[in-house]
């Protein structure tokens, strides 16, 4: 008798799980640019804002499915300070376990079986999976180097009936920086359309030059657009699994009808400790952006040499490296540099057709073990 649900076959095999594979057989000596996991510690008085919310009994209880109310306001008046946007922290605000759940129980919660549904190619697995299983038809925009890795909206006005755009910028692989003109020009196009766009914007406090927008920002965004945030990527709470979704109230709703039927909200012990980092670890991010520079500025030069192309990221913790001359594919020549070398890196075909040709490095490696990989490049 056959166990598995007809639409699980319609899932690939997840891609960073393959790469987990691959570390166990070179876990020696191995150095890991393959996963964006980071390494650095969290603020130390997060910490202790957590271990003092764990004596508190009532933060035992089952959490709220949106969130605290207490959290969803630290949120608003974090968002107002970092956009200038004003948010109810009522309707306008969900906490989620992490963003990879909360895009999950987004798209469940807004496509039908044959809804037309947009994301980028090349993408973060779950935006290419999860519309397998709601049976909607799933169209891709190519990111591509001519276009500074930003979606041709010329590619968007050909699809017809569109019900949900997911997009991710700053853009995990492809470090693509979207500015507010591209959000405009975007909501506009919603508007005309008439369809429904989330931004994941995770990396929106991990940038170089230039501080990442919102695409909030925009007037009457709101009306068509909500956006992700995550705690993981700005305060080093990675395996803490909070962040929170916003905009759009009638997105939220959808997203919350699946969650209350799923799971609960973050451990409410948790959700104090980020109430704490939004009031009092602002200058945190200063600190990691600091950091990745140094490490980029480390590791990009010996990569250039070796033979990658590369485009100096306005943000996010990657490097998305254009394979060297000859090489065409870019799994063989992962396993390459994997083999001879010890050291691994994504393959830009994981993440979809248009990221054949490149790889992803992780910056979220420390510079005792990026000195030493550069040394195994010579």
């Amino acid at each position: 008798m056959e166990v598995f649900a007809k639409r699980i076959n319609l899932l690939p095999p997840y891609f960073f799980k393959k790469l987990d594979a691959l570390k166990l057989k070179y876990k020696e000596a191995l150095i890991d640019f393959g996963e964006g996991n980071p390494d650095l510690p969290p603020p130390k008085n997060v910490i202790k804002a957590l271990k003092n919310a764990l004596n508190k009994l009532e933060n035992h209880r089952y959490p709220k499915y949106q969130g605290e109310l207490r959290l969803r306001e630290a949120i608003s008046e974090w968002y107002d300070k970092r956009f200038k946007v004003k948010l109810d922290p009522e309707k306008e605000i969900a906490v989620v376990i992490g963003c990879k759940e909360g895009a999950a129980h987004l798209i469940w919660g807004v496509c039908d079986k044959d809804d037309v549904y947009v994301t980028t190619d090349p993408a973060f697995p779950i935006y290419h999976n999860n519309p397998l299983l709601v049976g909607a038809k799933i169209y891709t925009l190519p990111l591509k180097e001519e276009n500074n890795f930003l979606p041709d909206l010329e590619d968007l006005k050909k699809i017809r009936k569109i019900k949900l755009l997911c997009i991710n910028f700053p853009n995990n692989p492809t470090t693509a920086f979207a500015n507010l003109d591209f959000y405009k020009e975007l909501i506009a196009l919603a508007a005309k359309y008439g369809f429904f766009i989330v931004n994941d914007n995770v990396y929106s406090e991990i940038y170089f030059e230039e501080a990442s927008p919102s695409i909030l920002q925009i007037k009457g965004a709101k009306d068509f657009a909500c956006e992700f945030h995550s705690f993981s990527k700005t305060f080093n709470l990675a395996g803490w699994r909070i962040g929170f979704l916003c905009g759009n109230r009638n997105l939220i709703k959808a997203m919350l009808r699946i969650k209350e039927n799923v799971d609960s909200g973050p451990f409410t012990a948790i959700q104090e400790a980020g109430i704490y980092a939004l009031k009092y670890e602002n200058k945190y991010p200063e600190k990691l952006r600091e950091i990745y520079l140094k490490r980029q500025n480390l590791l990009l030069p010996a990569l250039l040499e070796y033979g990658f192309e590369i485009k100096k990221p306005k943000a996010t913790f990657y490097l998305w490296a254009k394979l060297p001359k000859k090489e065409k594919s870019s799994l063989k020549f992962a396993l390459k540099l994997l083999k001879e070398k010890k050291i691994l890196a994504a393959p830009g075909s994981g993440f979809g057709k248009y990221g054949e040709g490149y790889l992803r490095f992780s910056l979220t490696v420390k510079d005792n073990l990026i000195k030493e990989a550069i040394s195994r490049l010579k």
